[in-house]
């Protein structure tokens, strides 16, 4: 008689196994994410001799936290912060201001793309599990979400060198990653998770505010990690 498996067994079947077959993944999110979807749902998460979505997804948030790294850090998210505000910390912590910042970096740069990355799939799973034509449950509907976060990243990484800050570009840039969300869902999910075009906009659309809601939420974490780590540091 076969041993039952474990949750958590099944759940690392979905993290474990970088090379040729991250490479082709790519390729094919790019030029037909709808195939890789397929795949991912009908044969498992190696299905199709793809990598799995979870590994993949953490991959590519690598590059995008050397990027972050590069480009000098998280320090931008304290930019907004009001000088009633500002003014109080930086006398409980006895510090300067270029001092605090560069602390509270070091915390912000380390945990804002796990965070967010973390927010968008918890932001996105019900919707994804709500909109497929299968029972999909937890598992499964979080296998999805990743793929759809990979088909969303494969094209956003180009971008993303501009997109962390502040500024008017930033702003630009982010806009158009918010637009290509839609458009890998829209060319991924046709069939599964809507039938038609225009419905298929709309409910990109909700995905990404969605997603957005949850990534301020996110943001305001990591800016209260930062905080409290220049608050503590030495």
């Amino acid at each position: 008689m076969a041993e039952a498996r474990k949750p958590a067994d099944e759940l690392a079947e979905d993290v474990l196994g970088f090379g040729a077959r991250e490479l082709a993944t790519v390729r094919d999110l790019f030029l037909r994410p709808s195939k890789v979807l397929r795949a991912w749902m009908e044969a498992g998460p190696e299905g199709g001799g793809y990598a799995r979505p979870l590994r993949l997804y953490l991959g590519l948030n690598a590059i995008l936290m050397l990027f972050l790294f590069l480009r000098g850090g998280a320090g931008f998210v304290l930019d907004g912060l009001p000088p009633e505000l500002m003014g109080p910390l930086l006398e409980r912590s006895g510090k300067s201001r270029d001092a605090f910042v560069a602390d509270a970096d070091g915390w912000m740069t380390l945990v804002m793309v796990p965070l967010l990355s973390a927010a968008y799939a918890l932001a996105a799973v019900p919707l994804i599990r709500l909109w497929d034509k299968e029972d999909l449950g937890w598992r499964r509907g979080f296998r999805a979400t990743f793929g759809w976060l990979c088909a969303w990243t494969v094209p956003m990484l180009p971008l993303a060198w501009w997109g962390y800050g502040t500024g008017p570009i930033e702003a630009a840039i982010s806009a158009v990653i918010g637009l290509l969300g839609i458009v890998s869902f829209v060319r991924m999910g046709h069939g599964r998770w809507f039938k038609t075009r225009f419905v298929g906009i709309i409910k990109g659309v909700a995905l990404m505010l969605a997603v957005y809601v949850s990534g301020m939420l996110g943001g305001a974490l990591v800016g209260g990690i930062g905080i409290l780590g220049a608050l503590l540091s030495a």
